[in-house]
């Protein structure tokens, strides 16, 4: 009778324990995974001129430094560019060093030379109208005589006048606008030649970071035209996880919520924290059916990084998160 009893309370413990289980692994919330895929800051190096591809140094697969030599274009058209700015600039420099040193001695002894001539030529004309006008007084000349030598002593008082101030000028050199005139002209050709040497530095590019080349455009050779990307890096350094997020999953993830990851390519679990929230849904995963009790849900885009630097971890990779982990 014991032993019936004692083999009925084990059946009755079983079938609890079986309808237990049972009801857990049924009950139990369904397992939600969020796939995401690595991304990483690419640089695209390109020029501001165009012209023709010479002396690429890398190619793809390529670590790189920030600063080495990537490639160098070839262009004719901005070197003779350069060479004709820096001529504007000499002949604006030369005429403004003329300008400031004035006229020349042998300028300035001429327009003395030729204002005490035309002082001489005065004297004449004013002795030679006193003359005439005694004569006339005393009627030995006509009036006419006497307006000829007013007229000549008149000119030559102009011509003498005329004669000085070549004379000051050539002593005190050009007007002070025209020194600034000459100033600015040369800044101006100082200005169109910085502006061409600018252009002739993008004729070289260097890597802009630390990176790997991820894809080489144009080979050596080739012409490309004016911002056409030639390399592209990729940052390493600088890389997150993209998820896809519905907004019913948002109540457990935050800006600084962390989370363990897995990354099938690395076999490796790492922790990830979000840093960025989409500010806008970008589109709608799943739409209601029924016009009540149902929503269409949106989804969100959701940045994770890891705290440091991973060794291999690659843009496009796939990662894999346990939403009921969160």
């Amino acid at each position: 009778m014991k032993s019936k009893v004692y083999t009925v309370t084990l059946v009755l413990i079983a079938l609890i324990t079986v309808v237990a289980f049972i009801g857990w692994f049924m009950l139990r919330p369904a397992p939600y995974v969020m796939q995401g895929t690595v991304e990483a800051t690419s640089y695209k190096v390109s020029s501001k001129v165009p012209g023709r591809v010479d002396s690429l140094t890398v190619r793809r697969g390529q670590r790189v430094v920030r600063g080495q030599f990537l490639y160098g274009i070839s262009s004719p058209e901005v070197l003779a560019k350069l060479t004709q700015a820096e001529a504007a600039r000499s002949a604006a420099t030369a005429m403004q060093e003329k300008v400031d040193a004035g006229a020349r001695k042998q300028q300035i002894q001429q327009a003395y030379e030729m204002w005490q001539k035309s002082l001489a030529g005065l004297d004449l004309a004013r002795k030679t109208y006193d003359r005439v006008k005694n004569l006339y007084e005393q009627g030995v000349v006509p009036a006419q005589k006497l307006d000829e030598a007013q007229a000549s002593l008149q000119s030559m008082q102009t011509t003498s006048t005329a004669a000085r101030a070549a004379y000051t000028m050539a002593v005190e050199g050009a007007q002070r606008e025209d020194k600034q005139a000459a100033a600015a002209l040369v800044e101006q050709a100082g200005g169109a030649v910085s502006e061409v040497e600018s252009f002739v530095t993008e004729t070289k590019q260097y890597a802009p970071v630390d990176g790997e080349v991820s894809s080489v455009i144009s080979e050596n050779g080739e012409l490309v035209g004016t911002g056409f990307p030639v390399v592209t890096i990729v940052d390493l350094a600088d890389a997150w996880t993209v998820f896809n997020v519905k907004e019913t999953m948002l109540p457990k993830i935050r800006v600084g919520t962390r989370f363990d990851a897995y990354f099938p390519a690395l076999d490796t679990t790492l922790s990830l924290t979000v840093d960025y929230i989409a500010a806008e849904a970008s589109y709608a995963t799943w739409a209601a059916t029924r016009t009540t009790g149902e929503f269409d849900v949106k989804t969100f885009e959701v940045h994770a990084r890891p705290a440091q630097p991973v060794e291999g971890l690659k843009p496009g990779m796939t990662v894999v998160v346990d939403y009921n982990t969160l």
